[in-house]
């Protein structure tokens, strides 16, 4: 049976970690949350952030703007934001609704304070080979992930399921920085079970039950599932079948439990990176 990635310890320990860097600080880092509208996801979301920060330290601000709020009002408090020194990061919550822009809105935050890593200039300085001002949270949190189990991913096939900006495409640059040979997969692509079978390492984030064991996988590959929705039974699952690709790779993520503990634990690292620049 495969040897489970446990985010929740990992996380457990980097948290602990973090609260004795900030215990040092004369002054604290502070976050500040923009959540437009009522998406009951995102409320649970923003609020398990403003929990987690303030566990360890973290000053957490969260502005609520109702649905009809325009984009320009977005835009003026985000360069409000921009200039405020007492602001280390500034995370606007998506979805937004569908009359704002999410580009104007996530272009709009200075890059040093851009603690979600997705403005034009951290996303350049990624796929340029550089080193942005943080990476986006939940690949920064995979890498950790299995960085703390000794997995080695250089040399290594890695198949990347899911090309969405928030995960897929940064992921696989920060694979070839790590010196990986990385496949990204996605809705348009032929024979999918035929490229997975030679992974070394499989990593799906699209949010559909779609990866089986025998089928699908090598034995002995590492499977990391970033996928969770709701199945019609209400059951949290996750993009893996899990029964059968336990029983075929050495390391397999759970959900939840995996990858979902690690992305908010490097949205805390990344507003500590934020505030010692």
């Amino acid at each position: 049976m495969a040897i489970i990635l446990d985010g929740k310890n990992l996380r457990d320990k980097i948290l602990a970690e973090l609260k004795e860097k900030i215990d040092t600080y004369e002054k604290k880092p502070t976050l500040v949350v923009i959540l437009v509208g009522e998406n009951p996801a995102s409320q649970i979301y923003v609020n398990n952030k403003k929990k987690t920060a303030e566990k360890i330290g973290i000053n957490s601000i969260v502005l609520n703007y109702p649905e009809n709020t325009t984009e320009q009002e977005l835009l003026n408090k985000i360069n409000e934001l921009n200039n405020d020194n007492e602001v280390t990061a500034i995370l606007v919550q998506l979805p937004l609704p569908k009359h704002i822009s999410k580009e104007n809105i996530i272009n709009a935050i200075d890059p040093k304070k851009d603690v979600d890593g997705f403005t034009p200039y951290n996303f350049g300085k990624l796929f340029s080979g550089e080193k942005p001002y943080v990476y986006p949270c939940t690949p920064k949190g995979i890498l950790l992930l299995l960085k703390e189990y000794n997995i080695e991913v250089s040399g290594k096939h890695v198949v990347i399921i899911g090309r969405s900006n928030i995960v897929g495409r940064p992921l696989s640059q920060m694979m070839l920085n790590e010196n990986a040979t990385v496949t990204v997969c996605h809705s348009h692509t032929k024979n999918l079970s035929e490229i997975t079978k030679t992974a070394d390492v499989i990593i799906s984030a699209v949010g559909k039950n779609i990866i089986e064991g025998e089928k699908m996988l090598k034995s002995g590959c590492v499977v990391v599932d970033v996928g969770i929705f709701k199945d019609s039974t209400g059951r949290t699952r996750g993009d893996v079948d899990f029964e059968s690709a336990s029983k075929i790779a050495s390391y397999i993520s759970p959900v939840p439990g995996g990858v979902g503990p690690m992305t908010i634990t490097s949205l805390m690292l990344n507003t500590v990176e934020l505030f010692e620049i």
